[in-house]
């Protein structure tokens, strides 16, 4: 909660909100079942319903929530892995010539690891290049997907991401869902931080063509500002959540054909069974203060990061590395004594000062490494952090660069 961290996409979680999450944990609520926890389901649904609305989807639409990100792509690309290839829940792949998953090579690594779970394979990856501004070049995936088709590949789907981590950048949504449609193909977006974009008239903009997906993934606990973990899958198509998983379990679901009960038992549609519902603390805090409280803190969150960036910008010796679209900001520190080295020594002194910012303590940021060299990072996730106080980070950094 300290203003002075901007380290990691890893928000202070509203105090109205963590307290309600107290009551769910008191509750005893869980979602699999609704007779289990009736009141926290119904919430769940009135908030995928609300952030359906958002993303621009039709009555048509619906999820659920899962525990984290890393589950809910998993999740997504199973469900479309199952709508590709119908028979290999049961009898698994064993295809000749393997099928594949595409995606940025800026793509968070929870997409490579899901396509080893699903039994695809790493090797099985079509990683597409990405710009100048680190966005995925459409032009590179059309190529890609005809090349796919020549080889006689299945493609399980193409994944985009709204925004990806490394600086925070937004894939040409309009453009790569004009081309997954052209082939039929699964779009799904990783929107799990920049998702909170879309609760901005302002900011939305940058998420033009989301509403084209098939799915699409949401992190609450990161622009929301809800407590961890808390992520949402939202299917543009409701019907398709029941591609992931075809289990029968009637001592749980009872009939689960039934379309009424297959609404309200999230567990037909979700790896989780026992899972506490998480959603009440946003459906109280949406329900108390609106959804525009929210979208004051994610305006907030951005101008702050833009007006760092200008800030960056009139100073002789720090070098921002692109012009951020939401909170996120890479930069470099390039001392006057610095301005003709090579990019191995600007690169390690990039690690080097990281290293004495976190030793000294002041300021909690991050660092990455973009075409092979050293970064430093911020995210902006506190409506605590001001202008100033990112200010002082750099007069700080000054300091210790100098430092003997």
């Amino acid at each position: 909660h300290a203003p002075q961290d901007s380290g990691h996409q890893v928000a202070p979680a509203e105090p109205w909100a963590a307290l309600m999450e107290s009551v769910v944990s008191a509750s005893g609520q869980g979602v699999a079942v609704y007779e289990m926890g009736p009141f926290a389901r119904a919430a769940e649904l009135a908030v995928i319903r609300k952030l359906c609305g958002f993303i621009g989807y039709d009555a048509r639409a619906s999820g659920i929530a899962t525990g984290g990100g890393s589950l809910a792509n998993l999740t997504a690309l199973l469900a479309a892995r199952n709508r590709a290839l119908p028979h290999a829940w049961q009898r698994g792949l064993g295809m000749a010539p393997s099928p594949v998953l595409v995606m940025s090579s800026d793509s968070h690594y929870s997409v490579a690891r899901a396509a080893g779970i699903l039994g695809l394979g790493t090797d099985s990856i079509i990683k597409i290049p990405v710009d100048g501004a680190r966005r995925m070049r459409p032009d590179a995936l059309a190529s890609a997907l005809d090349r796919a088709r020549a080889e006689g590949r299945t493609v399980i789907a193409v994944v985009a991401s709204a925004c990806a981590t490394p600086i925070g950048a937004f894939d040409p949504l309009l453009e790569i869902a004009a081309i997954t449609r052209l082939h039929g193909i699964w779009l799904h977006v990783d929107a799990a931080h920049g998702g909170g974009l879309l609760v901005s008239p302002d900011l939305r903009g940058r998420l033009a063509g989301i509403d084209q997906a098939d799915s699409v993934i949401w992190d609450a606990h990161k622009m929301l500002h809800m407590p961890a973990l808390l992520t949402f899958l939202l299917y543009r198509d409701g019907k398709d959540r029941f591609h992931a998983f075809a289990q029968d379990a009637p001592y749980v679901f009872g009939d689960g054909e039934t379309p009424d009960q297959a609404e309200w038992d999230a567990g037909l549609a979700t790896a989780e069974c026992t899972r506490k519902g998480h959603t009440v603390a946003l459906w109280a805090f949406w329900s108390t203060f609106g959804t525009a409280a929210t979208a004051a803190i994610v305006e907030h969150l951005v101008a702050t990061t833009h007006a760092f960036y200008d800030d960056m910008r009139a100073s002789p010796d720090f070098v921002p590395v692109h012009q951020p679209e939401c909170n996120i900001l890479c930069f470099r520190h390039i001392p006057e004594a610095l301005r003709s080295a090579s990019p191995e020594v600007l690169s390690r002194h990039q690690q080097t000062l990281y290293q004495k910012l976190i030793a000294d303590g002041r300021h909690f940021l991050s660092a990455t490494m973009l075409d092979g060299e050293w970064v430093l990072r911020v995210t902006v996730m506190n409506p605590l952090t001001t202008r100033a106080h990112l200010q002082a980070l750099l007069s700080r950094s000054r300091e210790l660069a100098s430092a003997k």
